[in-house]
């Protein structure tokens, strides 16, 4: 039953986790009185066309369309806590993941290159030094981020569950049982994560906008802004490709960065987390067994 899963993955939600797979997904939550909840959903759309196949741009239409699945079944695992039964979706779901997308590329890239270009006006050095500073400063800014937000009780338990996905999913690739016991022996870290594509997409901008060389503070912020869609696209793909040729000495060299960066946003899970990220995972595996019908849930 040892395979790769290169379409496989998930994410953590509000006391949950979520799995995808190649034609369905499926989200388990822990309610407040302890049940386990399972919603199952068919993928349509791009996940069904030939887009998904071709590089560089299907790692754009995916990356888009994950976030807007991830924030729905985000939403309605915070439901699940509170009892409320309003679903995100239409209009508001894509006003939420657009202020979401631009708070992001403000904070990440706008924020940076406005410092730096700045900074370039008041301080005699090369355009090529405060481009290299952007970088740097981008760079902080994120791992500052991420340490921050993890202090927080609420996101800790997130970043738990995100623990317990990795485990999972570790598990299945090694051909192991799937039980809590065994499962929480597997590692925090895998090479297919988000937090390895954001760390990718940071590095790249690195480079990539230090090549650019002197620019206007207008043509400096535009450029980061029209180059993010290029850099997605390369981290996409990179990250693709490594975890493809794990076995090779220099991949285990080139991705020791992108493990070592998710230690921010992983922490060890409880067997009970355990519990509902294997029946996730389960759930959605069965149902690629039937090509995303929904299946019976004991």
């Amino acid at each position: 039953m040892k395979e790769r899963m290169p379409s496989y993955g998930g994410q953590a939600v509000i006391e949950g986790v979520l799995m995808r797979g190649q034609t369905s997904l499926a989200m388990a939550n822990r309610t407040p009185e302890g049940e386990i909840v399972v919603n199952q959903e068919k993928l349509t759309g791009i996940y069904t066309t030939n887009i998904r196949k071709i590089p560089f741009l299907r790692g754009l239409i995916l990356l888009w369309d994950s976030l807007g699945l991830g924030m729905q079944y985000l939403t309605e695992s915070a439901n699940i806590q509170t009892g409320e039964e309003e679903k995100l979706e239409g209009p508001a779901l894509f006003l939420t993941l657009a202020f979401s997308l631009v708070g992001g590329i403000g904070l990440f890239f706008l924020l940076p290159a406005l410092v730096s270009g700045l900074l370039e006006k008041v301080v005699s050095v090369s355009p090529w030094v405060t481009n290299l500073f952007e970088g740097v400063l981008r760079l902080a800014i994120l791992i500052l981020y991420l340490w921050v937000i993890g202090k927080m009780p609420e996101i800790e338990r997130v970043f738990m569950y995100h623990g317990a996905e990795h485990k999972t999913i570790n598990a299945f690739e090694d051909n192991a049982e799937l039980t809590p016991a065994i499962v929480k022996g597997y590692s925090l870290e895998h090479p297919r994560c988000g937090t390895s594509f954001i760390l990718t997409l940071v590095l790249l901008s690195i480079i990539a906008f230090s090549l650019l060389g002197p620019l206007s503070l207008l043509w400096r912020l535009l450029s980061r802004l029209l180059m993010i869609p290029i850099l997605a696209g390369i981290a996409y793909e990179y990250i693709r490709l490594m975890a493809n040729h794990l076995d090779s000495p220099v991949v285990k060299t080139l991705i020791k960065p992108n493990l070592a960066l998710q230690h921010l946003t992983t922490r060890e899970p409880s067997e009970e987390m355990l519990e509902v990220s294997i029946k996730a995972f389960e759930t959605m595996y069965a149902m690629e067994q039937t090509k995303g019908e929904e299946i019976p849930i004991a």
